[in-house]
């Protein structure tokens, strides 16, 4: 069993709006992390978005939270709560 760790974001209302400043340094940041191997797939959740998730292999939950931490989306006040839940795969 592989374990992951699953980001889940909440988004404040009208996120398509109130994103654009800030979606290409968040898209930049999964790229980076992607690339590495600690994200494995990541997207919104919800049409239109209310929230996201953002699978993380690998990597303990203090990782996720310094990547929350530092998310322009969650620094600009764009998520309104979030978690990183463990997640055993089989």
């Amino acid at each position: 069993m592989e374990v992951h760790q699953l980001l889940l974001y909440d988004y404040v209302d009208g996120m398509l709006e109130r994103r654009v400043p800030y979606r290409e340094a968040h898209l930049e940041r999964i790229r980076v992390e992607r690339e590495a191997g600690r994200i494995v797939m990541s997207g919104p959740l919800g049409d239109p978005p209310h929230g996201a998730a953002i699978v993380f292999r690998a990597v303990e939950p203090d990782q996720v939270e310094a990547f929350a931490n530092a998310d322009p989306y969650v620094q600009a006040g764009l998520v309104t709560a979030w978690r990183v839940e463990r997640w055993t795969v089989a």
